[in-house]
């Protein structure tokens, strides 16, 4: 077990333990620890707490110190400096005649390394660019390829549900996102209505999967063969969160189909099969699309 306090160096970033040295640190503190890229200036997004030391990459690096007004100061410096690197770097792409978009520039703390984040179709050859870029800001220089999941959530913005986008607001990480989510909850089945402004299927999707998985365990599938308090019957629409089927009845009835809670009725033989051959066919034309 050891005592650890969480970092975090990007909003709804990934969150690193560090060891306090002796620090009683809060949420929000802004706090100065050695990392992989060098000195950098964080924020304690988590407090001193004790975990396991399967749960820490080793080795645990301590904190440095608790940031200062320099140190602040000099973050904010490193900000209006990125502004900068970002237009000239633009100059020099196009210079170069590169097919790739600048997202995000990145200054180090110590400012030991420049960052910079970009898209693109496919593999650039940017050693040039990088040799350009170094002989301007004379410090080492990083050019690194982002998805475009990854640009919507440096950039931010509005998603189509009218609020600020789930993965710069407060998801952590991506997740993996299927069509079958979508069929299995019942939405649309166009690309364009389920994918957000980056282009891939939304996050969103995964919030509510695991109680449609597990209720979808427990309701008939449509097409199956049931037995009702009134009779023997066919499934012909679900309602999964609610567990309610609507059942067309071998023998008519004057108020047509009739609706049962699942745990009303026994099923004879599941449409299960049926419905995994469509949702196959489903997919297929949907990939191609």
């Amino acid at each position: 077990m050891a005592e650890v306090v969480g970092v975090r160096f990007k909003n709804v970033g990934k969150v690193y333990y560090f060891d306090p040295d002796g620090n009683q640190l809060k949420k929000g503190d802004q706090v100065i620890v050695e990392t992989s890229r060098g000195v950098e200036c964080g924020e304690v997004a988590m407090e001193n707490r004790t975990v396991s030391d399967e749960e820490i990459v080793q080795p645990l690096k301590k904190l440095i110190r608790i940031a200062t007004a320099d140190d602040l100061k000099r973050v904010e410096e490193n900000h209006k400096k990125e502004k900068n690197a970002f237009q000239i770097c633009l100059r020099k792409i196009a210079a170069h005649k590169l097919e790739m978009k600048l997202v995000d520039v990145e200054y180090t703390f110590d400012n030991s390394k420049i960052l910079f984040y970009f898209t693109a179709d496919g593999r650039v050859d940017f050693r040039e660019l990088v040799k350009d870029l170094a002989s301007v800001f004379r410090t080492r220089i990083e050019l690194r390829q982002i998805g475009v999941r990854d640009e919507a959530k440096m950039l931010g913005g509005l998603g189509v549900c009218g609020r600020p986008f789930c993965c710069s607001t407060f998801l952590g990480g991506f997740q993996p996102v299927s069509i079958k989510m979508a069929k299995e909850q019942g939405l649309s089945l166009n690309p364009v209505k389920i994918s957000g402004i980056c282009g891939r299927l939304m996050c969103c999707l995964k919030y509510e999967q695991n109680s449609y998985s597990e209720m979808l365990r427990l309701v008939p599938p449509v097409n199956s063969i049931v037995m009702t308090p009134r009779g023997k019957g066919t499934v012909t629409e679900q309602d999964v969160l609610k567990g309610l089927v609507k059942v067309k009845l071998d023998t008519p009835s004057l108020e047509g189909d009739c609706q049962y809670h699942y745990s009303e009725i026994k099923v004879l033989k599941s449409g299960k099969a049926s419905a995994v051959k469509q949702e196959s066919e489903l997919l297929e034309q949907l990939e191609k699309v």
